[in-house]
């Protein structure tokens, strides 16, 4: 069932989101090589905290970080650890969600750590610009697979390649929530886009192919040709005026 967010409830997902943007904002700035990315889960945890905040995936379906972060050829779920150090050349994903008086917020970015090839920038860059066409399509009585076919559009007349197996959601009392939101799809299909709906709405996509394997530790999704990917997701609702990015400062 999908739940329909009075304006009070926007308000509330918003004060979730705006600690989700703040943190994130300072987790690019915080990330460099030499740091673990255990070193990231431990700043964002007490930085959602001083906020008031609590972060959100830490015991979530039994994942054990406050963070995901996933490099390179990783997807999403990537488990922070003590043991993996962060390289100049790497590409960072960092994936956050906050509770804050019983709300959720969820977001993500990509970041590159030193100096990459002019490749894996335009990634980043197709990916992000894949979200921002996703969100232009988020409005009152045009339909969830109107956003999903404008990221998947965007991302292959790029050349890359949508991952189909994870999907975004909707987000308000709980952090999943219906409808899923897909990057992938024609237009003109699922639920017609109603106000009071909040979504988090967030491509994965990889320069080769799209197909995904998951590792031992049953959360970590890699790329399974070991193609570069890339992570972006802000949670938007959907208003008579058009979406309205919560995550964002």
């Amino acid at each position: 069932m999908i739940v329909l967010k009075s304006k009070q409830e926007v308000t509330d997902i918003a004060s979730a989101s705006k600690i989700v943007a703040e943190c994130l904002i300072l987790l690019k700035q915080y990330v460099r090589a030499g740091m673990t990315t255990m070193d990231l889960d431990a700043f964002v945890e007490k930085e959602v905290e001083i906020r008031g905040g609590k972060p959100a995936f830490k015991g979530y379906r039994g994942f054990p970080a406050n963070l995901c972060v996933s490099i390179n050829r990783e997807v999403v779920h990537g488990v922070p650890s003590r043991h993996r150090v962060i390289m100049d050349g790497d590409i960072v994903s960092m994936d956050l969600g906050v509770i804050y008086n019983n709300f959720y917020g969820d977001a993500a970015v990509t970041v590159a750590i030193g100096d990459v090839p002019e490749e894996t920038k335009r990634l980043i860059r197709i990916t992000e610009e894949s979200l921002y066409r996703g969100i232009e399509r988020a409005h009152v009585r045009g339909r969830v697979s109107d956003i999903s076919h404008a990221i998947q559009t965007h991302v292959e007349d790029a050349g890359y390649s949508v991952v189909t197996s994870y999907v975004g959601h909707g987000i308000g009392r709980a952090l999943h929530e219906e409808p899923e939101v897909p990057n992938f799809g024609p237009p003109g299909l699922g639920p017609i886009l109603r106000e009071g709906m909040v979504l988090a709405i967030e491509p994965m996509v990889n320069i080769g192919k799209g197909d995904i394997s998951v590792l031992d530790d049953k959360w970590t999704v890699v790329t399974s040709d070991g193609s570069l990917s890339a992570h972006f997701e802000h949670t938007v609702a959907i208003t008579e005026n058009g979406p309205q990015i919560l995550t964002k400062i």
